[in-house]
């Protein structure tokens, strides 16, 4: 009878220690934070938005305009969530920018991988521009988010 009163008790006891160390274990464990995944992207030169890429509907608002030997301000890309809110760029993230057609326009990127550059008008016409945010190293790494292209124009002299 003590037998069944003992095995009973360590039963009880194996349960309620389970218990106790699960309890402790999720409130001791940091949570694992989400990062916000982009869901679209915004073209800004000197302060405004250009052009804006909704990631739901894959389709661009704006366009992207330069004149012949001529180049841009600074165009700043950001990505962002669905909001509209900027994602923070976590460290292993950078932008690259294919340009369909480099006769007519190039996007040039001061840093390799930094999330702008400028665009520079070679020969009058219009071209495609996708961007990609990139994870892993500049130049070898894999793409996180795509857009479609954006349509860039390239003015002759007037």
């Amino acid at each position: 009878m003590n037998t069944r009163i003992i095995g009973k008790g360590l039963v009880g006891l194996a349960v309620i220690s389970a218990l106790a160390l699960t309890g402790c274990s999720d409130s001791t464990e940091p949570e694992e934070e989400e990062h916000a995944e982009p869901e679209g992207v915004e073209l800004v030169m000197s302060g405004q938005v250009i052009a804006s890429y909704d990631g739901d509907t894959q389709s661009w608002t704006g366009e992207m305009e330069v004149d012949v030997g001529e180049e841009t301000a600074h165009i700043g890309v950001r990505f962002v969530d669905h909001d509209g809110d900027p994602i923070p760029l976590e460290e292993g993230l950078y932008l690259e920018v294919e340009v369909e057609d480099e006769s007519i326009a190039e996007f040039e990127q001061d840093t390799p991988g930094e999330f702008g550059g400028h665009l520079h008008g070679m020969a009058e016409g219009e071209t495609d521009v996708t961007f990609r945010l990139m994870h892993g190293e500049v130049g070898s790494g894999h793409a996180d988010f795509v857009t479609t292209p954006v349509h860039a124009h390239v003015h002759g002299p007037s």
